[in-house]
């Protein structure tokens, strides 16, 4: 028997599994999905998590039962390409025919001292669970900083501001403006509803250090109850310690059809390579669709149908009323998006019951 393992159960992962199960596997394949955890977790909704406007039951997604897909849960400690084995804590290694690295990220501190220690994430359901404990904890009128305004600081603070009315809620970012990636329309649109409830933003910030309970706007000490850390993102460990080709942020170069190139079975999809689509969620779903299909021809010895990759768009929820969103080139505002942010959600709650 032969074996295609999927490492992470994320939005890449399970793509990769449910479309290969819409299809034929053949009899001679086993298909293992490995996730230290025993549902997908919907990882885009995690800002409402961390604010309790959510509950953790209501983010989580049941893996396919399917007989011809294996689930394993625990933690994946090394990958060994050379040997085509991977190591899980406290159990024998596994070996693999080919292989689908969909880990997704974790946060990037830019070198900052304390910046670790002393903040707090949403880049796994169990670090956004400890912040929603901490930010829960938070006494009346304290203060909550967020460190980064992209698309997860905002989301947080407008999150943060409906659960809390008495926080003091500020997002500091090194850009003059919040979501810089973002039109100047969208921008201004969002900077004037943070105004309007209540919530702080300082631009051109250089955060140069973090000791408890302080973040340090270069020599300026900022007081903080609990910082909330949206500052970027990073591949995993396991895939910073793998020794081939990176681009400058750290992330594998792949080939055309998401492969290593050295190691032509193993595919690495969005967040633990370079590619040129946002967001991610969305071009790790495409992504999957892509490898599924390139490993079923594999498989049955065919060309692989590929169609061009073209995503959606982005949304961004302002609590639970507004939103804001880039559908191609085209700005929404207001209660239309947070209505199509909502839809997508429920469809990634349902899609793979």
């Amino acid at each position: 028997m032969k074996r295609f393992i999927i490492l992470g159960g994320g939005y890449g992962g399970i793509t990769i599994a449910q479309t290969l199960l819409e299809g034929h596997i053949p009899d001679d394949v086993i298909v293992m999905l490995i996730d230290r955890m025993p549902f997908q977790g919907l990882k885009t909704e995690y800002y409402a998590l961390v604010a309790g406007t959510v509950a953790d039951y209501d983010l989580r997604v049941q893996y396919p039962a399917d007989p011809r897909l294996v689930l394993k849960h625990g933690e994946v400690t090394d990958v060994d390409l050379d040997a085509r084995l991977i190591h899980m804590a406290g159990e024998d290694p596994i070996s693999y025919d080919w292989l689908a690295i969909a880990l997704g990220c974790t946060d990037r501190y830019h070198g900052i001292p304390g910046a670790q220690e002393h903040s707090t994430s949403l880049q796994t359901f169990s670090a956004a669970r400890q912040t929603y404990r901490l930010l829960g904890d938070v006494k009346p009128y304290g203060q909550v900083t967020i460190v980064g305004g992209g698309l997860s600081g905002v989301e947080v603070a407008a999150e943060l501001r409906e659960a809390r009315r008495d926080l003091n809620i500020q997002i500091l970012d090194r850009g003059e403006s919040i979501l810089s990636a973002f039109p100047g329309k969208l921008q201004r649109y969002v900077s004037s509803w943070l105004h309007e409830h209540e919530v702080r933003t300082v631009g051109g910030v250089s955060v140069s250090r973090l000791e408890r309970g302080v973040v340090y706007n270069r020599d300026e000490r900022l007081d903080t109850d609990v910082t909330v850390w949206t500052a970027g993102i990073q591949p995993v460990p396991i895939v910073q310690r793998i020794d081939l080709p990176k681009d400058s942020q750290g992330r594998l170069i792949i080939d055309s059809q998401h492969r290593l190139p050295a190691h032509p079975e193993v595919f690495v999809v969005a967040n633990s390579a370079p590619f040129p689509f946002s967001p991610r969620a969305q071009a790790a779903g495409a992504q999957g669709k892509q490898i599924a299909e390139i490993l079923a021809a594999e498989w049955y010895d065919r060309s692989p149908r590929l169609s061009r990759i073209k995503l959606k768009g982005v949304l961004g929820s302002l609590g639970k009323k507004a939103g804001f969103g880039l559908m191609g080139r085209t700005a929404i505002m207001g209660r239309v998006p947070r209505v199509l942010k909502s839809g997508v959600l429920w469809r990634s709650k349902h899609h793979s019951g």
